[in-house]
């Protein structure tokens, strides 16, 4: 999973970077100090996993990870080249979702692009370059359209009416997704690359004394949100700054004394998971644990395959527990036996978050 952190100059998005992937970016109080993106690793903390280290002293033990991608910060005239626009727009496109980071903090010693916080303003910003920047495919792709279809090429008439209602809608300002799409035609809009349609993640970035409950212009974000079916998630570039330097034992003191349930990282990660209906399945042995990311409603033999294609180009079955129920009989999986625990499941079985899995295959 790769995310592209976006947003206009100084919100925040290179601290925030930092502090989420500790890769060090540079984070400076001036536009455009990141020119070429930053990427970071970051692995997705899943305490199932250590807990079956634990259990089977693994020697090898492998989490999921996040790839994030720190983009420069884009700004009005952006899809026309205006600071660099186009490049930053081009390391958008390789990316499966954004995380757009918006300012909602006050702060004169911190430079506003525009010279006061104002998030809708800012979330606009960004969205309407977006879209400027999808109508300038579309209207490459709906004249090709046309121009084949002039040529007796009528195979290309339904591609052209969808590219041409999306237009329209874009047209009006609104995103690509929040469009009603149908769902014969959801592989096609998505193989058309369009940037406001990638789904997104709104980062409220706000102050240290707000970081709890948020404030005024956390709910001016979450509105926005809320309207096109986006995530939200509040944090404070600053506090991850400070977590990121602290052991487990003391971050969980520092944010029990902040009265913040859990960090920004791990809020973000699950807002990424729900985003992009993610779910993790697990395996499980001496060799070594390990966290698959599969899509929701993954069947088995392709979730195999997530290990290796001959896992699913041979598949047999799956032995498949729950982990709720794994760890209720002891971590034994002779006792799970037992009890009718563990099930075998053949190919149309979907998937569920947390099964533990061993596949059976023919080479």
């Amino acid at each position: 999973m790769k995310l592209g952190i976006v947003g206009l100059p100084n919100v925040g998005k290179s601290t925030l970077f930092n502090a989420i992937t500790k890769a060090g970016a540079e984070a400076a109080n001036y536009p455009f100090c990141t020119i070429e993106p930053n990427i970071g690793v970051v692995t997705v903390p899943d305490e199932r996993i250590t807990k079956l280290h634990e259990i089977y002293n693994s020697k090898k033990t492998v989490y999921a990870t996040i790839e994030f991608c720190d983009i420069a910060g884009l700004v009005k005239g952006a899809s026309k080249g205006e600071g660099l626009g186009n490049k930053f727009l081009g390391h958008i496109r390789e990316v499966e979702a954004i995380v757009h980071v918006v300012r909602c903090f006050e702060d004169d010693n911190v430079v506003h692009v525009n010279g006061h916080t104002d998030p809708t303003g800012d979330i606009e910003t960004i969205n309407m370059e977006l879209i400027l920047s999808d109508m300038e495919i579309l209207e490459r792709r709906i004249a090709k359209a046309k121009s084949s279809m002039k040529g007796g090429d009528k195979s290309q008439a339904h591609d052209l009416a969808v590219m041409e209602s999306i237009y329209d809608w874009l047209g009006q300002g609104k995103n690509a997704r929040a469009m009603e799409i149908d769902e014969e035609d959801l592989a096609f809009v998505k193989s058309i690359g369009l940037l406001s349609y990638k789904p997104i993640i709104y980062v409220a970035n706000v102050s240290e004394d707000d970081a709890a409950s948020g404030n005024a212009y956390t709910e001016e974000v979450r509105k926005i949100a809320d309207a096109e079916g986006s995530q939200t998630v509040i944090i404070c570039a600053g506090i991850e700054a400070e977590l990121a330097e602290m052991d487990d034992e003391e971050r969980a003191e520092f944010l029990a004394d902040m009265g913040i349930e859990e960090s920004g990282l791990d809020k973000l990660i699950k807002a990424s998971y729900a985003l992009l209906n993610l779910i993790s399945f697990l395996t499980a042995g001496e060799d070594e644990c390990r966290a698959w990311t599969i899509s929701r409603g993954t069947k088995a033999p392709q979730a195999a395959g997530k290990i290796h294609t001959d896992f699913e180009r041979g598949f047999i079955r799956a032995e498949t527990i729950a982990y709720d129920s794994f760890i209720e009989v002891g971590g034994s999986m002779a006792a799970a036996r037992e009890k009718g625990l563990l099930r075998s499941e053949g190919k149309e079985y979907i998937v569920k978050d947390g099964d533990i899995i061993t596949f059976l295959f023919n080479v």
